[in-house]
């Protein structure tokens, strides 16, 4: 299951002793977590728990409130340029009409608009949609594109700049079945393929249980950290949230019932990702 990784095993994410809070609302605390190269972490909880603060810190966009956070050995934000970002599907507005490959291109050169280059970058463009599985339709405006299809190009414009860790934020948001698997073959290509790390953030931990190499699972009362079989389990969610809550395995699917529900998630940030963005040092 493990990928096969670049030869440095040393860790491309290392948390120690870390906390985040919103104002008088602590998040989370006393995260100790090393992600190795070519691991997949699903990063699991309910809603509120604090997955996207998670995915922001390790971007450099949300500072820690306590302990020490290192990404590829330097701070989070130095390290931005390393890292590929699919964030959660959201509204195209603006965004509807561009193409394909125009998203593609940003995540090699940021917002540049006006003629397209030729050469180098049209090349690379081209290469990474059809390495997606989007050459089809490169030259297809977003808003017309299915969820499933606009995805694959997410995926793109995330690998465009050869990264060495990937954030996927609530990836298979709305895609049936088909789609999930397809996306998330894609991103396992890529772990197995670069031993690129790939932090999964997602409420449904089946589409990828067979990929997994370790959970990292945030609720109020702490976290849990280590393989499937470690974490999703009656007696280790039961600690986690302080109360019975059941762990049901059917026909290779996990099911857990009974996890109380968590307050509402913070705020809205002004300055979170959208469609273009590009994650950059």
């Amino acid at each position: 299951m493990t990928a096969p990784a670049r030869q440095d095993r040393t860790p491309v994410v290392s948390l120690r002793a870390a906390a985040l809070s919103y104002g008088d609302r602590e998040v989370w605390s006393g995260l100790d977590l090393d992600v190795s190269p070519g691991e997949f972490l699903a990063v699991l909880g309910p809603n509120g728990a604090g997955k996207t603060s998670f995915v922001r810190a390790l971007l450099g966009r949300q500072p820690l409130s306590a302990g020490t956070l290192t990404v590829l050995g330097r701070p989070a934000r130095e390290s931005a340029r390393h890292i590929g970002y699919v964030p959660q599907q959201a509204a195209l507005s603006a965004q509807a009409l561009l193409r394909a490959r125009d998203l593609v291109r940003f995540g090699i050169d940021g917002h540049r608009f006006g003629p397209w280059p030729r050469g180098g970058v049209r090349r690379r463009v081209d290469e990474i949609l059809e390495s997606v599985g989007a050459a089809a339709y490169a030259d297809v405006p977003l808003g017309m594109l299915s969820g499933g299809e606009r995805q694959r190009v997410r995926i793109g414009q995330a690998l465009a700049t050869d990264p060495r860790i990937l954030l996927c934020d609530e990836p298979l948001l709305s895609l049936d079945l088909n789609h999930q698997r397809a996306v998330t073959e894609l991103i396992d290509a890529r772990r197995r393929s670069h031993g690129t790390a790939v932090v999964f953030v997602t409420h449904e931990i089946n589409p990828v249980l067979g990929l997994v190499d370790r959970v990292l699972y945030l609720a109020r009362g702490g976290h849990r950290t280590g393989t499937p079989d470690e974490v999703l389990t009656s007696e280790s969610l039961s600690r986690l949230y302080g109360t019975q809550v059941d762990v049901v395995r059917v026909r290779g699917r996990v099911v857990v019932a009974g996890a109380p529900d968590e307050p509402a998630s913070p705020p809205h940030h002004p300055e979170q990702a959208d469609e273009t963005d590009g994650v950059r040092a």
